[in-house]
């Protein structure tokens, strides 16, 4: 119910927050289950949202499951089809709570609904694909030996930056890879090297590899050239845009770089607070204009200043 109410709100935040989002196989967004995505995971849950947000069906989400050790933050991520996977460094006797959750992910697949999993296992702020952990081969070899249709999504993920506002995003798909892909008759660890190997060799294409010094490769793979109409006309917007956001942008830039600049979360820190903070600050912004000027000038806050922001998003600096 929860994931259904934010889906839309978030498009409209996505259209703000990013210069562009490019997706190479743009009809795969209304694909149908039995379906799983497996995607590198350079950037905490904002690869989740990004996908959440543009597919059409709903996602279920596969995260890492310390982040539902407090009971609030549990029942409030599975409100948002999110299920917890845990690693040994989270404690061993947590994984046997991975069989409940691949269990839930067969019930997704058998009712066609779509499953999101993040291969390489951990985040890390980089242009690099790691190697594969072992649960992606698992969970879909387990579900074609139940009987199951599914088809996994090879999906690469690719960010101009991770720490400034305004992204120019690179989405991949590759093949489907199905059960005909792997030989059944085969032991199950051979299976499972198997289509870790087809994966990877996939994603290899799909992720864009890029030193992190190497400033003149990621401005030629990412830059987004803008039309010099475009610059003249939305200039004075996008003045406006800094000034009217610098309030509220400013600050939580602040408390996101303090609390998560060292684990790679820091942009999606930022989008969460601001997803979750514009619209109060639109109704601050509203209800100042009431004050000051009466009628009805306050509603036109909830369209001017978004389209400032997206303006100043449009023409600030990319790199």
């Amino acid at each position: 119910m929860l994931y259904s109410i934010l889906k839309i709100p978030a498009k409209f935040a996505l259209w703000i927050y990013c210069r562009r989002l490019s997706v190479n196989k743009r009809l795969l967004l209304q694909s149908k289950g039995p379906l799983l995505i497996a995607a590198n995971h350079p950037n905490s849950f904002f690869d989740a949202i990004i996908l959440a947000t543009i597919f059409k069906k709903p996602i279920y989400s596969l995260a890492r499951g310390d982040a539902f050790a407090n009971n609030f933050y549990s029942k409030l991520l599975s409100s948002l089809n999110m299920f917890p996977v845990y690693r040994i460094s989270e404690g061993v006797e947590n994984l046997e709570h991975n069989y409940k959750t691949f269990e839930q992910c067969e019930n997704i697949f058998r009712k066609n609904g779509i499953v999101l999993i993040f291969s390489e296992g951990r985040c890390i702020n980089e242009w690099h694909l790691r190697p594969l952990k072992k649960g992606t081969a698992r969970l879909a070899i387990s579900a074609w030996q139940h009987g199951i249709p599914l088809k996994v999504l090879p999906t690469g993920i690719n960010y101009n930056s991770f720490y400034s506002f305004g992204k120019n995003i690179q989405l991949n798909f590759g093949e489907f890879i199905t059960e005909k892909d792997i030989d059944t008759q085969a032991p199950f660890g051979k299976n499972v090297a198997d289509f870790n190997e087809n994966l990877q060799m996939q994603l290899k294409e799909l992720v864009i590899e890029i030193d992190k010094n190497d400033s003149a490769t990621i401005k030629e793979k990412f830059e987004a050239h803008q039309p010099v109409i475009k610059k003249i006309l939305l200039l004075i917007p996008a003045i406006l845009g800094w000034l009217f956001h610098f309030p509220l942008y400013y600050p939580l830039k602040k408390v996101s770089w303090k609390r998560a600049a060292h684990n790679d979360h820091f942009d999606s820190v930022l989008v969460g607070l601001l997803f979750v903070l514009y619209p109060f600050y639109l109704l601050l912004a509203g209800l100042l204009i009431f004050i000051f000027f009466g009628s009805w000038y306050w509603v036109s806050v909830f369209l001017v200043l978004p389209f400032f922001a997206w303006s100043y998003v449009q023409l600030k600096r990319q790199f």
